[in-house]
This record gives structure tokens, sequence and C-alpha cells, in this order.
């Protein structure tokens, strides 16, 4: 195998593979980042979706309905299922934040426990009031369109 990298095109050799640039051979620290306690390393450059997945971990939140465990998916910021906890900042996309010493990631320490009530939620049987909506049906002005 060669150290030498061509082009496809012109066969010309373009350069030479020496040796992966991780930040180790480049002479920088590795960051440490915390995730749910355990300590996740991290290359300067590499996102956290992508430190949390070169040390294995694949996902890091379940979805809303269902459960499903959700982690790095697109990792270019379109799909939102990388959605983490970072420094107690709810609902940061993993692919897009640059990993950083010290970070902690994970769920949030007040995070809503499944099945939990809601501190602002309506208490069943109470009484509630519905103030009524202009334009709704049943209302002055309301009702269907009329047709053309």
């Amino acid at each position: 195998m060669s150290d030498r990298v061509t082009d496809r095109v012109t066969g010309r050799v373009t350069g030479r593979v020496t040796g992966r640039a991780t930040g180790r051979a480049l002479g920088r620290t590795t960051y440490r980042m915390t995730f749910r306690g355990t300590t996740v390393p991290a290359e300067p450059g590499q996102s956290v979706g992508a430190a949390l997945t070169a040390a294995g971990v694949r996902d890091w939140r379940t979805t809303r309905k269902g459960g499903r465990p959700r982690g790095l998916f697109c990792g270019i910021g379109v799909c939102f299922d990388c959605l983490i906890t970072i420094d107690g900042v709810p609902d940061r996309r993993a692919c897009l934040v640059p990993a950083a010493d010290g970070l902690r990631l994970g769920d949030a320490p007040d995070a809503p426990v499944p099945g939990a009530p809601v501190p602002d939620a309506p208490v069943p049987g109470a009484l509630v009031l519905d103030a009524p909506v202009p334009g709704a049906e049943g209302e002055p002005g309301g009702g269907h369109a009329a047709s053309a």
C-alpha cells in the first residue's frame, strides 16, 4: 500500500499520508467531558456527538412517545435526533456543539420524570373557564367561510 495520494482524474501525486492527524499527534491535549457520571474523551475539532459516538455511546435520549433511543443520526444539524443537555442547557444539538474540556453532558438535573404531574397542568376535575374565541363557530363573525 502506497503512502502517496493521487488525483483520480489526472493520476498526479497530490500529497502523502503521514499518519492520522489527531489532537494527540499534533501535540494537543485531549478534552475530558462527563456523560452521566462517566468521563468521555474528545479530540479538538470533534463535536459532542462525534465524541460520544467514538466513545461507544450510541444513544443519549429517548423519544417522548414510545421511549425509543435516539443519538447521532444526520450529523449536520437537520434532524434534531441528537438533542442533549449540555452544562444544564437542554435541547442542544450534539452534532453542532464543539467538544470542550469540562462539559457536563446528559440529562438535566431537574428533568421531569415521565408520568409525574406537571406543575402548571390543570388538576383533573377542576373548573376550567374558557373565554370565547372571536371568529370561532357559534360566535359572531364565526362559522364557515362563504363559498365563492
